[in-house]
């Protein structure tokens, strides 16, 4: 089994997670057979090693994570590794493959770019 981990810095607030899961909605409307998880780095549950955990013990022998980031800060280039590291560790048989940052996509900055331009009324 393939699945895919949409990876959230995570908040104390709930509400902040609630675009993260349209995210995720919008994915499953357009691949309903896919396996999509949502999984946090902090504050909020579940974390990305208890999404990892569980998508291998129900068989998943690929997880292809992306971080919903808005650029490559800290987190990305010092903590995600570690933790990356050792879920590879603990679960040899799942091959855990990282993608780019989201915010950092061409696509995803023509977006945003788009958004601020007809808040701003420039286009």
């Amino acid at each position: 089994m393939k699945a895919l981990v949409l990876l959230g810095h995570g908040a104390r607030d709930p509400v902040w997670a609630e675009a993260l899961e349209r995210v995720r909605a919008a994915l499953l409307d357009a691949c309903p057979e896919a396996t999509v998880e949502l999984a946090f780095l902090e504050f909020m549950s579940p974390t990305l090693s208890e999404a990892v955990d569980a998508l291998a013990a129900r068989g998943a022998t690929r997880v292809d994570i992306v971080p919903v980031f808005l650029a490559r800060g800290g987190h990305m280039q010092r903590d995600l590794p570690v933790l990356l590291d050792e879920l590879r560790r603990r679960h040899p048989g799942c091959e855990l493959r990282l993608a780019p940052v989201a915010g950092e996509a061409p696509g995803v900055i023509a977006a945003i770019a788009a958004h601020a331009a007809a808040q701003a009324r420039l286009d």
